[in-house]
């Protein structure tokens, strides 16, 4: 019998659905404190998941949710370059 692989499951931030984990785009603390967005999910740091809808994502910066789940201050300019990356990974 071929054993079934387990899927990853991941909750959004955003809007705390549970998806699998292709299906949502990591957002990371590098060792090195820098905020940035993960698309590929194999960078090195501390990650969170959020859905690919513009709504989650402000959820989860808005709340600062980001704050908590990266544990770790984020400020304006680093949410701003988080919006920037999100619309070049969107496109």
């Amino acid at each position: 019998m071929a054993r079934k692989k387990k899927i990853p499951v991941r909750t959004c931030l955003g809007c705390q659905e549970k998806q699998s984990k292709r299906e949502l785009v990591r957002i990371v603390r590098t060792p090195e404190s820098e905020i940035k967005l993960d698309p590929t999910g194999k960078a090195n740091g501390r990650g969170t998941y959020v859905c690919p809808s513009e709504d989650c994502l402000e959820k989860a910066l808005k709340k600062d949710k980001l704050k908590k789940a990266l544990n770790t201050g984020v400020s304006e300019e680093e949410k701003e370059k988080i919006r920037t990356e999100w619309d070049q990974f969107q496109k």
